[in-house]
């Protein structure tokens, strides 16, 4: 079994969602995101997006870009690299899933066929591919299940009469989009939320995660009793942005890394 299905599996029987924050590996650099990896999993992540960062971001708004922008500069990560985090952090003990999260663009220039081997030999659970609609995931699909990895599907609130369709060739679970335009903490989401997350609970017997600008303890809650999985990206972005001060010295990168896991524990209401 996927370590994605067992730990949902294992949440569901304990009534808690999985906490799933999104990273951009190589901001600052990779040493430090394994190092950020590994605090989120003690801090009680379930899962980790791992994020590949790219030039032309479609769904991410100004946080992650500014993020995907000082990793490319400084560090050029390529998504070899966002795989070389992930087999170092289990090399270094991680146990929770990890989802690697890039656009289709670099799966491709690297080969659909050695990617996957990559992907498959490094500890990486599943994908998502934001820019590859379902009309066109076919081969992506089919070697994704040769590789037993899960391919995840992002399902809108615009997506309407797709829904269905969408859910039903879901893998692992379905990603709930919870707010139209691309990524960034918002006050308030899409009006029709709820009804647009009972259609898809309707559509799939897969787990369903919500994320697109969930930052605060109260929105966390919002969604903790409706939603199996919850996933935090540019507020935790946001949080490794602003203690980049304190990362980027050895002798103060604990301090560091202690304030991204108290913002984690604040968030769950622990």
């Amino acid at each position: 079994m996927n370590r994605i299905d067992r730990k949902f599996a294992e949440l569901r029987e304990q009534k808690q969602p999985a906490f799933i924050p999104f990273l951009t590996i190589g901001d600052p650099d990779v040493r430090t995101s394994v190092d950020i990896i590994k605090e989120l999993e003690k801090a009680g992540a379930a899962m980790i997006e791992l994020g590949v960062p790219y030039s032309d971001p479609l769904a991410d708004g100004p946080v992650i870009q500014r993020s995907s922008m000082r990793a490319l500069k400084a560090n050029r990560i390529s998504i070899l690299d966002c795989i070389g985090a992930a087999r170092e952090a289990r090399s270094e003990g991680c146990e929770i899933p990890f989802i690697l999260f890039t656009y289709y663009n670099p799966v491709l220039q690297t080969g659909l066929d050695r990617i996957f081997k990559l992907l498959q030999e490094n500890g990486i659970d599943g994908l998502i591919i934001p820019d590859l609609p379902m009309e066109e995931d076919e081969e992506v699909r089919a070697l994704a299940q040769q590789h037993g990895l899960h391919l995840i599907p992002l399902v809108a609130p615009t997506s309407k009469e797709r829904v269905q369709r969408i859910a039903s060739r879901a893998s692992g679970f379905v990603y709930c989009v919870s707010s139209l335009g691309v990524t960034g903490t918002r006050t308030e989401f899409h009006s029709g939320i709820d009804e647009f997350l009972t259609i898809v609970k309707s559509s799939t017997d897969l787990p369903i995660a919500i994320g697109f600008g969930i930052s605060t303890p109260e929105q966390f809650a919002r969604f903790a009793g409706t939603c199996d999985g919850i996933v935090v990206g540019s507020a935790l972005v946001r949080t490794v942005e602003e203690t980049l001060p304190l990362l980027t010295n050895e002798s103060t990168k604990s301090q560091g890394l202690l304030q991204i896991h108290e913002f984690v524990r604040k968030l769950m209401g622990k």
